[in-house]
Order: C-alpha cells, then sequence, then structure tokens
C-alpha cells in the first residue's frame, strides 16, 4: 500500500517537531539538576548524567560542583603535575568521579541477602505446603491406591479398552502378559 508523498511529509515533520521539543523539554529539566556542575562529556544517549560504571567509565559530568578550592585545584592542574601533592591529586580524582575501578567493582555481599531471602521464601512455601496437605486437601481417594490401580487396570485389559494405541497395546492378548 503506497502512501501519499505529501501525507508521509506532514507526518515526518510533525514527528521531527515533536522530537525536538521533547529534546528541549528534556535538556532544560536535566540541566537544573545537575547545578553548577561541570559538563565534560556524550553521556548516555546524549543527556548530562552521573553515573559510576565499568561500562561507561567517563561520565558526561563531573561528580562535585565547583567550589573555590577545586577552581584553584583545576587551575594548578593545568601546570606541571609533579608540583601536585598526592593530597591534591586525589582531590582531584575525587571532585571528578565519586569511586575508583576497584571501588565499583568490589564485592558488595548482596548475594547473602539475596540468597537469605531465597530460603526464606522457600521454606514458607513449604510450611504453607504442608498446612494445605493437612488441613485443606480431602484424603486421596480410595481408586489412587495400589490394589485398586491394578485391578482397574486388569479392568481395562479385559474389555480391550483402546487396544490401537492405548495402555492395551502394551497387553499381549494371547499370552496374557506385557509385550
Amino acid at each position: 500500500m503506497a502512501f501519499n508523498p505529501l501525507a508521509r511529509r506532514v507526518v515526518t515533520l510533525t514527528l521531527q517537531q515533536v522530537t525536538r521539543q521533547q529534546t528541549v523539554a528534556c535538556s532544560s529539566s536535566s540541566l537544573s539538576k545537575i547545578g553548577n556542575r561541570e559538563i565534560v562529556g556524550f553521556g548516555i544517549n546524549g543527556t548530562p548524567s552521573y553515573i559510576d560504571s565499568v561500562d561507561i567509565p567517563m561520565p558526561a559530568i563531573r561528580f562535585k560542583e565547583d567550589t573555590p578550592d577545586i577552581q584553584a585545584l583545576r587551575e594548578k592542574e593545568k601546570g606541571d603535575w609533579k608540583k601536585l601533592t598526592l593530597e591534591e591529586k586525589k582531590a582531584l580524582y575525587r571532585a571528578s568521579f565519586c569511586q575508583t575501578f576497584a571501588e565499583i567493582n568490589a564485592p558488595t555481599g548482596e548475594w547473602k541477602s539475596v540468597l537469605g531471602i531465597s530460603l526464606i521464601a522457600v521454606s514458607l512455601s513449604l510450611w504453607i505446603y504442608m498446612w494445605m496437605k493437612v488441613f485443606v486437601y480431602s484424603p486421596m481417594p480410595e481408586s489412587m491406591k495400589p490394589e485398586r490401580q491394578e485391578a482397574q487396570l486388569k479392568r481395562m485389559i479385559d474389555l480391550r479398552i483402546n487396544p490401537i494405541e492405548g495402555i492395551g497395546s502394551q497387553w499381549d492378548y494371547t499370552k496374557g502378559d506385557w509385550k
């Protein structure tokens, strides 16, 4: 089915206009959220956001807002790095990033809570099952006892019920035994 070229053009222009409006609204609302932190990169899908992740090692904005101390360090950073002390280098790093790679990759111990909650859920479900078995379910019918099931099977064979594909197909009627 072919569309009218004029209709296609109108739909395309409308979608472009809506997309531009959403982009402007998104960028203006996100800029109000970051305060006076410096935007230093593109970010995830072009949004100015901060996230500590090994997959995205360079966030779009700095971690801390600029203070006079950090601005002074940034001016000093533009010169020779050998003149910076170790504490100043650490302060510059912590102004840009919240965590190091070692801190990001460090184990959190979250597996313990997940395992604990899982075991509690399994235990609770077993207790509910046992309670229902005792108080809710009725006793098994007489037909579920092994001797009654054998008698029912013998009757099905004697009546030759479903001898082509069913249980009767496994019975040898000439010998009187299973095939």
